[in-house]
């Protein structure tokens, strides 16, 4: 009898290890599919700042938890030996890697850091369809993916990892901090919360019920629009020619997105925009509910002249309202700075990278 009972174990053993084999090795061939996803991708220096001298440039390419590969340029200092800290840059909304957010990632790599500067899902060289759409939930995971990659890569220490997010990817990477625990540092640069912009519009002037009400009815006649016509509709970018009477922050938009300061072939904002309906589900899915419970470090900058200033003050006194670590965030005004001049430093080296500089090395040594 123990022998028959023996052998019926032993049956089962070999089956519970040849299913096991099985799942790992399905496992192994999924990871190597989504590994193995092309990726078309520039090898030029196409951006629109000088290359320095002072780090090593290469194309990267990661994929985040909905199996989308991202595409991003890793800028090494040159001098950098064993362990590094690491920081994950994105934004603006609508912008490309080839813009500001890469222009921030070669210069705190100059100043000690390995960084990437990716594009998120649907736009730029990265991957997903369709083109052109946007997602509070799917760009928050974009920035965790990028922690992901980072946190493996052998160069970097990865308890010294902190994000950097600029316009729109300001408040997606709040939304990130106040998610990810292994996010030690985030710069919050010329914010926009873009679920308050989207549902509100500019200045909260759309903020009442009937307004949102129109908003959504015009967003739905577009789906059913774009569903029989079998593609998407584009919003169009910053508008050109830019009209006399044009609002101040639509110029300010207008002298980087549409001039050689600023633009690129690939940005959404620079030429035909986002879907038309590309960034719907912002409108009632609120990104910063949690940011008063971020307890890693925060520096929210923005520039004094920004249109977008009340959103940064507001996202920073939000997040203050009972903060369990309430010491190691910061509010920084750069005095006489537009919205865009904290893009790429608009000719006045607004900017303040050596206090970026300082704020890591404080909060990523700690």
């Amino acid at each position: 009898m123990q022998k028959k009972w023996m052998a019926i174990l032993s049956c089962a053993l070999c089956l519970v290890l040849t299913v096991v084999t099985l799942s790992t090795a399905a496992a192994r061939n999924d990871r190597k599919k989504y590994r193995n996803e092309v990726l078309k991708m520039t090898q030029k220096w196409d951006k629109t700042f000088p290359k320095s001298d002072k780090v090593n440039h290469r194309k990267v390419t990661f994929r985040n938890r909905y199996g989308i590969t991202l595409a991003a340029d890793m800028y090494t200092p040159k001098k950098a030996s064993g362990k590094v800290p690491a920081i994950a840059v994105s934004g603006p909304f609508g912008a490309v890697k080839e813009q500001c957010s890469g222009l921030y990632a070669q210069t705190m790599a100059e100043r000690g850091f390995l960084t990437i500067a990716f594009d998120p899902s649907y736009t730029g060289e990265s991957g997903g369809e369709p083109r052109y759409t946007a997602s509070p939930d799917i760009n928050t995971e974009d920035f965790m993916a990028a922690v992901d990659f980072l946190s493996t890569n052998p160069k970097v220490d990865p308890d010294k990892i902190g994000i950097i997010g600029i316009c729109g990817w300001g408040g997606l990477a709040l939304n990130t901090a106040a998610l990810d625990t292994r996010v030690k540092a985030t710069v919050v640069s010329t914010m926009y919360d873009m679920s308050r912009i989207s549902a509100n519009g500019y200045f909260d002037q759309e903020d009442s019920e009937e307004q949102r009400y129109e908003k959504k009815k015009a967003l739905n006649a577009q789906r059913t629009k774009d569903y029989k016509n079998g593609t998407y509709d584009r919003a169009g970018g910053v508008v050109d020619p830019l009209p006399e009477d044009a609002p101040y922050f639509v110029k300010d938009y207008y002298d980087y997105y549409k001039t050689p300061r600023g633009y690129h072939p690939r940005s959404l904002n620079s030429n035909e925009g986002w879907n038309v309906t590309g960034c719907m589900s912002f409108m009632n899915q609120p990104i910063l509910q949690y940011s008063n419970e971020i307890r890693s470090a925060v520096l929210i900058m923005h520039g004094e002249k920004a249109h977008s200033y009340y959103m940064g003050k507001d996202a920073y006194n939000n997040m203050m309202k009972g903060n369990p670590c309430p010491e190691n965030k910061e509010f920084l005004t750069i005095p006489g700075a537009s919205h865009t001049d904290l893009y790429d430093g608009g000719g006045k080296n607004a900017i303040p990278f050596d206090k970026l500089t300082e704020f890591f090395n404080k909060y990523l040594n700690a």
